[in-house]
């Protein structure tokens, strides 16, 4: 038997996964994450695994509104705007000024400009004016940004998803530090999360753990009822 993984094995199967599945090569994706470490950004964006769940999810819930928290330098955006049809539009929200230039730039040379709204500055600041704008109600949001306010960021996603849509949390697990209840803030915070999940009867919700190459972590998806 071989043995235990590791993070080698872990990498070694995405990049099969990759090479394998997405054998095409996708150069707006590729500029994107060239363009991310270009910048110095941190190079946390999705896998292209995981961005290629997003879009499956995205098409299968038929997608016309989709709502991101962490544009970071497109990579997720792109991805998932991809899947809209002529009409759509996804609304992604970056804190980092630096971030919103560089992902913007990958946006339009992926030529999706016309159907992203890019908003610059703290979200809990932007979220307010996308309300009194009546926006929504969004079909499939994709939450990736500061994981302290994950459960605040869901309660208003909620609010604004309609029934049927999907709202996709990323990063909840912290390692394996979500069993920790005496784990940091953004531990507390993913904690304080699943124990509102478990009493919201809006949706349905489960929450998966995952390895890749970004190592140990997981994701909650939530199904919007009635």
């Amino acid at each position: 038997m071989p043995g235990a993984p590791d993070q080698d094995t872990f990498s070694a199967v995405d990049a099969f996964v990759a090479g394998t599945l997405f054998a095409r090569r996708d150069e707006a994706l590729e500029a994107a994450l060239d363009a991310t470490s270009a910048a110095g950004m941190p190079e946390i964006q999705v896998t292209p695994p995981q961005a290629r769940l997003l879009a499956i999810l995205c098409r299968a819930v038929n997608a016309r509104r989709i709502l991101e928290f962490g544009t970071l330098g497109g990579y997720s955006t792109i991805a998932m705007a991809r899947t809209l049809p002529a009409d759509g539009l996804l609304t992604t929200l970056e804190f980092d000024p630096d971030h919103a230039e560089v992902a913007w730039a990958n946006i339009e040379l992926a030529g999706l400009a016309d159907m992203v709204d890019l908003r610059v500055g703290a979200a809990l600041e932007t979220l307010p004016l996308l309300a009194a704008e009546g926006a929504g109600r969004f079909d499939f949001v994709f939450i990736d940004a500061d994981k302290v306010n994950t459960p605040t960021y869901f309660a208003w996603a909620l609010d604004h998803t309609r029934p049927g849509g999907l709202i996709f949390a990323d990063n909840v697990i912290r390692g394996g530090a979500l069993a920790d209840p005496d784990g940091d803030e953004a531990t507390a915070a993913q904690r304080a999360f699943h124990e509102y999940l478990a009493e919201e009867p809006r949706v349905t919700a489960t929450t998966i753990q995952t390895v890749g190459a970004k190592g140990y972590d997981g994701f909650t998806l939530a199904f919007v009822g009635e």
